[in-house]
């Protein structure tokens, strides 16, 4: 699909798309907590199908009515099949299991742990870009946790049979704090009998824990434990980050009030690309965010902020609109939200001067490599993008019109069409059709604030 955009200028109110990050989160944790779940404002987006996918593959059943989610885990396999930590031999179940992934790199990091809580030979796959990155942790991991494991050669597709004995250990956190979700999900329910395991209480004297080295975005665990909480899962004790215990049998009490009932938060990586927009083109107001989110993407009002946009903020709307005098160059730090690396060099492009972009190391493995792919594109577009090391380098500049591609990757086709809202022409954006992964009605939603867009 090609869309094309047209300088145009911003006015009105929107509503922030559900999170997928919040989303594909409260699937896993709905898995995870046996029993019935409500999840209000479900997301909508191709890794949000994906994740529903997996666990309807792994036993659930869930509706969706009025806005509303409802899951039923009971009789899902990882709540039915041989505790995790039963130390009887291991009988694989005669029925093979695959889970497909679709391009969510959250979903296959996520869930893999957790699937392989079941005693069921599992075959793990995904699609386009997803069947690139690398999943060697996998191979490194799991083995240590009585889970074998084959994959392709450190890719997709995965096999795994389980089930998967918590157990202490090390793992490195520098590609992706993905990993350590999973794992603490699955650790959380193979250590709580009263979720579906049948733990044994002599293994449970001790703590179990997992140490983290290197570990990057820090705020995404934040929003796992939280998740956790709010279903009423295990949470372990976060020791600053680099260690996770979940502590003896007495202690592993849920918090009170927790589970059953879950909203899916706004997301602040999709409202990004709606607030970069209104402090370029327009004076817009972003609704349906939470100020206090744990989401790492919040961090966009740093960069609003030190750009000298117009900016309001209150508990239930975001008011941004373009100043007067022009927005300006800004140092930024995105080793812990490198999501918002795309709508910042949009954002970028319209400021005067230089902008410094820290953390482009974290661009490599994703649905693209972003560092690369932003450089090229918005180079069609007139932008200088210079890397050295770590860093990226945006000079501001008029930005031109052009022809572009997504490089099938949803955030780099947002980022090219905010920027087209103010170019020197018509910007036309091949693929365009990538934003179905995160946030399928992106387009609508521009044009409702009057971007003039044509599919």
């Amino acid at each position: 699909m090609i869309v094309t955009i047209q300088p145009s200028i911003l006015s009105g109110t929107i509503h922030a798309p559900a999170s997928k990050s919040s989303m594909q989160r409260a699937c896993a944790a709905a898995l995870v907590r046996k029993g019935k779940s409500i999840i209000h404002n479900p997301g909508t987006s191709n890794d949000d199908k994906a994740a529903l996918a997996i666990i309807k593959e792994m036993g659930c059943e869930w509706s969706i009515e009025n806005n509303e989610l409802t899951i039923d885990s009971s009789n899902a396999f990882i709540h039915s099949r041989l505790s995790a930590l039963d130390s009887g031999p291991r009988t694989p179940d005669s029925r093979p299991l695959t889970i497909n992934c679709g391009e969510s790199g959250l979903s296959i990091r996520m869930f893999t742990p957790i699937v392989a809580l079941s005693k069921n030979k599992i075959t793990i796959n995904g699609e386009g870009s997803l069947l690139k990155r690398p999943m060697d942790f996998f191979d490194e991991i799991l083995p240590q946790l009585n889970v074998d494991v084959n994959s392709n050669q450190g890719k997709l597709p995965l096999q795994i049979t389980g089930p998967l004995v918590p157990k202490n250990i090390e793992i490195d956190g520098s590609l992706s704090s993905q990993f350590l979700t999973g794992l603490l999900m699955a650790y959380s329910a193979s250590l709580n009998p009263s979720e579906g395991g049948t733990s044994v209480p002599e293994l449970q004297r001790e703590s179990v824990s997992i140490k983290v080295t290197n570990l990057k975005s820090k705020p995404y665990v934040d929003l796992t434990l939280k998740v956790m909480q709010d279903f009423g899962l295990l949470v372990p004790e976060n020791k600053n980050y680099e260690e996770f215990v979940f502590n003896d049998a007495n202690s592993l009490i849920p918090p009170s009030g927790g589970g059953g009932a879950y909203t899916v938060e706004g997301d602040w990586s999709g409202a990004a690309f709606l607030l970069v927009a209104g402090a370029i083109a327009g004076n817009i107001v972003v609704k349906g965010l939470d100020i206090n989110s744990t989401q790492a993407d919040k961090k966009i009002l740093e960069a609003l902020q030190d750009c000298g946009c117009i900016l309001f903020i209150s508990d239930s709307e975001i008011n941004v609109s373009y100043p007067p005098s022009g927005v300006r160059g800004f140092h930024f730090n995105a080793t812990d939200c490198p999501d918002l690396f795309p709508p910042l060099v949009a954002l970028a492009s319209y400021c005067n001067g230089t902008t410094v972009i820290e953390g482009v190391s974290r661009l490599a493995h994703k649905e693209s490599n972003r560092a690369l792919t932003l450089q090229e594109e918005f180079a069609k577009m007139g932008v200088e993008i210079k890397l050295q090391d770590d860093l990226m380098m945006i000079r501001g500049n008029s930005v031109k019109g052009a022809k572009v591609h997504s490089r099938h990757d949803h955030r780099i086709a947002m980022a090219c069409a905010v920027a087209a809202l103010k170019a020197e022409g018509a910007t036309l954006i091949e693929e365009a059709e990538a934003i179905n992964k995160s946030y399928p009605d992106f387009y609508e939603h521009i044009k409702s604030l009057g971007a003039s867009v044509s599919l």
